[in-house]
């Protein structure tokens, strides 16, 4: 039986008051697994954390550079190898998967769901080299679903880091993992996602990715510690609804690609601001005025993720807060991933955003977070100012939607 006082929470977890509730929950989830695989032993516990997009709003599609963080909300699983070939889950609120790996072909009438997801791992995990085996495992997640905090990523992290753990001597390293998980993400559950999510989820803490080489992206670890400034990090969830959003999300890389191709390139990575003024008649001509507004949002966002890396790098706080605010800016009028023209009179992003304005002095930002269009804001408050904001937030959007969160050190890890 593990010792689950044998864990340091705090470290995990960031501050007092969420390492607090940690124990409780540990304790619930090796209860869980018992219950579900009575007659055999948790032989380890593992942890894979949610994420947070800080700057390079929608580049990673067009080869740009990004700057993301892992949060302490995180996905945990307590598990054990099995003497067989069956690797049998059960994820609170998605029920149980088993899988026979002798069985890692992508199934049609599995996409959209966990085994696919799962399947899709187990294959990326062989496909690349590494040992498979059995295992039982219960799954339990605080990375809210549809908040932007990348859920799914979390869980191909978690997935990837078990098997490492339990047959590879950990010794899967986190990039491997990222790219195992986007694969199972894309080709086995059908999501045409980027590399971003599962990238920040799998290395930990911040990090800076240039996906030039997209199927070698460049990982750097940002040396900041956000614990040992007065800032704290704040989502806000507003609660609206992301239906009927798919041609917008689809309309972004859509129009920056025909800008690139316009110019003779396959993506915006290597184009230029003045290759877009030189001929910007003709690309407002042949693409429309918002397709050349967001390749302009992408050119001085991908330089700016770069720059908030470098500043953070530096210890240089105030510069990094005023980059931030220049992001939500160019996200807003430029991106125009805030809210959906297919209804201007719900926006509920544009108001989270207008009422941060409210509230946050000149040394604080917030801005649109992930996708857009629906769902979640981003703010870096001062911690004297935390309480304030989240009980506005909260006021207009409900009780919960502001969450109080810290930037982990952690990516995928082997807690026990």
């Amino acid at each position: 039986m593990p010792d689950l006082t044998a864990i340091d929470f705090k470290d995990i977890y960031c501050t007092d008051e969420a390492a607090s509730l940690q124990a409780a929950r540990y304790a619930a989830a090796l209860n869980r697994f018992n219950e579900a695989f009575g007659g055999i032993e948790v032989q380890a516990v593992f942890s894979a954390p949610g994420r947070t997009e800080v700057g390079g709003n929608h580049t990673d599609h067009q080869h740009g550079e990004v700057l993301a963080a892992s949060i302490n909300k995180d996905a945990i699983a307590f598990a054990a190898p099995s003497n067989d070939d069956k690797v049998n889950i059960l994820a609170e609120g998605f029920g149980k998967t088993y899988i026979d790996l002798s069985d890692l072909e992508m199934h049609e009438d599995e996409k959209g769901s966990t085994p696919a997801l799962i399947r899709g791992v187990l294959k990326g995990i062989k496909d690349n080299g590494y040992k498979l085996g059995g295992f039982k495992a219960y799954i339990t997640s605080d990375v809210l679903i549809g908040a932007g905090l990348s859920s799914s990523a979390a869980f191909e992290t978690l997935i990837g880091t078990i098997v490492s753990g339990l047959f590879n001597d950990g010794e899967i390293d986190p990039v491997t993992i990222a790219k195992i998980g986007q694969f199972a993400e894309n080709v086995y559950f059908g999501k045409p996602c980027g590399l971003m999510d599962q990238m920040a989820c799998s290395v930990g803490n911040l990090v800076h990715i240039d996906f030039e080489d997209p199927k070698n992206p460049v990982v750097d670890k940002v040396g900041f510690d956000f614990s040992k400034t007065d800032y704290v990090l704040c989502i806000t969830d507003t609660k609206g609804s992301h239906a009927d959003l798919t041609d917008e999300y689809a309309a972004v890389p859509s129009e920056m690609k025909k800008i690139a191709n316009l110019l003779g390139h396959d993506v915006l990575r290597t184009v230029s601001l003045d290759d877009i003024l030189n001929n910007i008649q003709m690309l407002r001509d042949q693409a429309g005025d918002r397709a050349v507004l967001r390749a302009i949002h992408f050119v001085n966002e991908t330089r700016r993720a770069k720059a908030e890396a470098d500043s953070l790098n530096n210890n240089d706080i105030g510069g990094f807060i005023k980059l931030v605010r220049q992001s939500g800016d160019s996200s807003f009028k430029y991106l125009q991933n805030v809210y959906s023209n297919k209804d201007i009179t719900v926006q509920n992003v544009s108001l989270a955003l207008a009422l941060s304005d409210s509230v946050l002095g000149p040394d604080e930002a917030s801005r649109v977070h992930g996708g857009g269009f629906a769902g979640t804001i981003q703010a870096f408050v001062k911690k004297e100012n935390a309480k304030l904001y989240q009980e506005t937030m909260d006021k207009v959007f409900g009780e919960g939607s502001c969450e109080i969160l810290s930037i982990r050190k952690y990516g995928g890890i082997r807690v026990l």
